[in-house]
This record gives C-alpha cells, structure tokens and sequence, in this order.
C-alpha cells in the first residue's frame, strides 16, 4: 500500500522568531488533533537573516505552551531559494511579506504565495508582529493563528 502524498506547508515572516514559528507548531497540533498530522509537512521560515539559528522568542515559546503546543525546538532559518518549488503553499504572516515573497519566488511559483489569514478564509488582514509589544499580543496572535489554522484545515480536506 502506498502511503498518501504529503501536503507541504512553510509559514513565514520576517525574521522566524514569533509569528511564524508559532504557525508552524499551532497548524502541527491543529492537524494533529483531527487525526492529520501524517498528510502534512509543515516548516516555518523568514524573509530576514538576522536570527537564523535561534530559537523562537521566549514569549512565544511561553504563549505557545500555555496552550499545549511545544514550539521551543525550532531554530530560525530564512527563506531560501528551493523553498519555492519543495512547498506547495507559501504563507506570508503579513503583506510585507508576501511582497517579499513574491519579489524572490521563480518565474512560474508565485501562485504558491498567499496571505496566511486571507488564504485560510479568515479576510484580507495581516498577522501583526508581537515583537516590540506585551505578552497580550502574543496571545493575540496566538489566537488569530488557531482560529486561522482550523480554517486552513478544513479548506485543504
């Protein structure tokens, strides 16, 4: 028996320290609590090279496992050029992003990159950046991601 094609998924901002990592291991535990997990594979990443190598931002390490999800063993990388073709869908946390994207993507993978929440069904909005904020933004965004996660599920089923 053959086992069923993944569907690959990376999840970028701008540096991979807060919003996306948390994409990343939110929409894993999403899958996995209806059964999915295996028929995804599912990285994060970012436009910016600056915390390549480092671990997710302590707040939304903290944010993330207040609500059962474990993100503390991710590591920052940017988003590089075979990311284009190895992922079936891009998803940029922001319009920044995604115009970042977009400027990178190869003649003919611009249709893999989408707005996260606007992709999800969830409108037209940005995931804001937590970074310079409180740890209610944090929450926030953990929030906007979950409710978007579950959307994302459901339209790729």
């Amino acid at each position: 028996m053959n086992a069923k094609p993944r569907f690959s998924i990376l999840f970028v901002c701008l540096g991979n320290i807060c919003r996306s990592p948390l994409a990343e291991g939110v929409f894993r535990s999403t899958a996995a609590a209806h059964g999915r997990e295996a028929d995804f594979n599912v990285d994060s990443a970012g436009t910016g090279a600056w915390h390549v190598g480092n671990p997710p931002d302590p707040r939304s390490v903290a944010v993330a496992r207040g609500f059962g999800v474990d993100i503390s063993g991710q590591r920052a990388r940017q988003v590089q050029a075979g990311d284009f073709s190895r992922f079936d869908l891009i998803l940029g946390m922001d319009r920044d992003n995604v115009r970042t994207l977009l400027s990178r993507a190869p003649a003919g993978a611009s249709g893999r990159v989408h707005l996260f929440l606007d992709h999800a069904g969830c409108g037209m909005t940005d995931v804001p950046d937590p970074y310079y904020g409180g740890d209610d933004g944090f929450t926030a965004v953990y929030h906007m991601i979950r409710e978007a996660s579950e959307a994302l599920l459901a339209r790729l089923e």
